[in-house]
């Protein structure tokens, strides 16, 4: 098998531009297709599964309540998925959870179409949903650094992230045009069928050419090991507060766009996609520019990313009309999908390989995690004391969050800008007793 060393000395580096130089490994050019067709096929359902909840209950409660439902095993398994990544073949279980998570659409699809379909259906089907993403997630993402070995990582996170983000510009339209056409059900079997392209991906990758190290001895593969590493490395510390702070207090868009679009402008469902687009068009943007950044990001960039997103934000929400709070929009979506960018590449090339499921377990908590913990509270805020205020508290907090967490670490920040964000973990690693068996 491939080993991380290797890529250093590859004469292919060169080839193709920055942008795009995770595509001269084999099997990230098999991955990255499928991928894509996953992720539109998740916009997909994510759209359709709402419009069905309306359809069945006609209650925003209801809404709500499935989406949490979605969400709240990240908060349980995400941190198991991480680990289990660092303990099994991530390729067998990505094989495992795409499997569940496309039984899981097709059952639903099946239901909807046969008309027997019931809201609590729905309800334990986000829930099913929801359990295998939730280790998927952490599994994925760690998964990339055995696609295209650390070098070439940023680059496909980056481009991991455009994909994403393109799907989520596609995904609601296709959804859109298919329920007009034929109601939601046909919606679940496309997300299901999507699922297909990825388990082949999967079990068509050349497992020789994996870029992988040797896993730990048992003892060595906890959870609790994992939030150790974090611990003792400061500038990963500061990166994980300052996306959990992110998360929660900044990154409700989908919560602040509806009350600004509904309650502050007196607009409708039309208008309220339309700031979602906005949005959807920054973070995209700014997926397609981080893929050009290649190491120059360092946790001191993503403590700067949080308070320039923090900044926007707080600006946007003093805009006068619809229009000029549109334009903001894509500030807001691109300044965040760089900064998370940069704080994903930073998680997993700070920190040895062995640990890196553990830490994207971690990371997806605080990332994920935050969202059910964010929602209520931004929501009450902006009912009790109006649209505007919630996007302003949501932006004065991550920017002085920001302005925090760097003045308490400024040494550590500038050192590690300096020297591109990637300390000596291997000795670290060693140093506390982490190493046996590697």
């Amino acid at each position: 098998m491939a080993e991380f060393s290797n890529q250093d000395d590859d004469p292919r580096k060169s080839e193709r531009p920055s942008s795009l130089r995770s595509f001269r490994h084999r099997n990230y050019r098999l991955f990255y297709p499928f991928g894509i067709v996953s992720n539109i096929g998740t916009w997909v359902q994510r759209v359709a599964q709402d419009w069905l909840v309306l359809q069945l209950t006609h209650s925003g409660t209801a809404l709500g309540l499935v989406t949490a439902l979605q969400f709240l095993p990240v908060i349980f398994f995400s941190l198991h998925g991480g680990a289990l990544a660092d303990r099994v073949d991530k390729r067998l279980v990505l094989i495992i959870t795409n499997i569940g998570g496309g039984l899981s659409a097709l059952t639903l699809g099946l239901l909807v179409v046969t008309n027997n379909v019931q809201v609590w259906h729905v309800y334990a089907l986000a829930l099913s949903l929801g359990l295998f993403a939730s280790i998927d997630a952490p599994v994925r993402q760690s998964f990339a650094v055995e696609l295209v070995g650390r070098e070439d990582l940023p680059n496909a996170v980056s481009l991991n992230s455009a994909s994403f983000n393109g799907a989520r510009l596609i995904g609601p339209a296709i959804s859109g045009l298919m329920i007009n056409a034929l109601g939601t059900g046909p919606s679940f079997i496309v997300n299901g069928i999507s699922f297909i392209g990825v388990v082949f991906a999967l079990m068509a990758i050349r497992t020789k050419d994996l870029y992988r190290k040797p896993k730990l001895s048992k003892r060595d593969q906890s959870v609790r090991e994992g939030f150790r590493y974090v611990r003792s490395h400061p500038d990963l510390l500061a990166v994980i507060w300052m996306i959990g702070i992110m998360s929660i207090c900044g990154l409700n868009f989908q919560i602040t766009m509806a009350l600004m679009a509904k309650n502050q402008f007196g607009r409708g469902a039309g208008a309220f996609g339309l700031l979602g687009s906005c949005v959807a068009i920054g973070s995209l943007s700014g997926a397609l520019v981080s893929a050009r950044l290649g190491r120059k990001r360092s946790p001191s960039f993503v403590v700067k990313g949080g308070l320039v997103f923090g900044v926007v934000t707080f600006i946007a929400a003093l805009m006068p009309t619809y229009v000029t709070f549109a334009m903001m929009l894509p500030l807001c979506g691109f300044s965040a999908i760089v900064t998370l960018i940069a704080a994903s590449s930073i998680i997993q090339t700070g920190s040895t390989p062995e640990v890196h499921g553990r830490l994207m377990g971690i990371y997806m908590l605080v990332y994920l995690g935050g969202t059910p913990i964010g929602s209520p509270l931004i929501g009450w805020i902006g009912e009790v004391a109006g649209p505007r205020w919630s996007l302003l508290f949501g932006g004065g907090v991550t920017a002085l969050a920001a302005l925090l967490i760097g003045g308490l670490n400024s040494r550590r920040l500038a050192r590690s800008a300096r020297t591109g964000g990637t300390p000596d973990d291997e000795l670290d690693w060693q140093d506390h007793g982490l190493g046996n068996g590697v």
